[in-house]
């Protein structure tokens, strides 16, 4: 992924904030040799404090052999998306129809090493923070071995800690355009209000103050 110095996150708070209402994700895993990667879209839950991601998958799923085989993986998350048009990019003192299109997304990357999970105990202790990230409101039994409803479930999933060793992280909203620019297109983002283009201009808007 290209960062122009523009687009990079400010500091660690501004992507770790960010992962905590981006939380569903792809993670990239090497796929046998010949054959291209195997990408897995899943929730996760986040721990900054630990430098470490937690999620879960169904027994079946062939990621397992795969991290078994090479640990190194990549959790890609994307949102916050917006397509730009030219005119709404275009200089000033320019003609209108000379301006470039884009895109605007935020995106991290975390670079991981995989630990796999199948001590019944620390799966369902894994499964118990997840759902708490996700169900801070309660209103599920906790897991527990042994127990119903969930725990004869256990044997179904394994739990994958990832230990993360690299981030990247983007946050593309015309950092690198002037003040009028900028104001012109968090304008026309209000004006057209379609899916993503708040979110976006709120970035914009957010990078611009900073």
């Amino acid at each position: 992924m290209l960062i122009h110095p523009w687009d990079a996150a400010r500091d660690d708070a501004e992507w770790h904030q960010w992962l905590t209402v981006h939380d569903f994700g792809q993670l990239a895993v090497n796929g046998p040799a010949g054959e291209p990667p195997f990408v897995q879209p899943l929730h996760f839950v986040h721990d900054p404090a630990r430098g470490e991601v937690l999620t879960h998958l169904a027994r079946p799923n062939p990621l397992w052999a795969a991290l078994e085989a090479n640990p190194d993986c990549l959790l890609s998350v994307v949102d916050d998306y917006a397509y730009v048009p030219g005119p709404w990019q275009a200089d000033p003192v320019g003609p209108s129809e000379h301006g470039t299109p884009t895109s605007f997304y935020a995106a991290v990357q975390l670079r991981c090493r995989a630990y796999l999970v199948d001590d019944p105990a620390e799966k369902a202790a894994l499964l118990n923070r997840q759902v708490g990230h996700f169900q801070p409101e309660g209103g599920s039994a906790r897991v527990a071995v042994g127990e119903v409803p969930y725990g004869r479930m256990l044997s179904g999933i394994r739990g994958l800690r990832l230990e993360v060793t690299g981030v990247r992280a983007k946050f593309k909203y015309a950092g690198k355009r002037d003040a009028e620019v900028r104001e012109r297109i968090a304008d026309r983002l209000a004006d057209r209000d379609g899916p993503g283009d708040a979110a976006a201009r709120e970035h914009l808007l957010r990078r611009q103050r900073a």
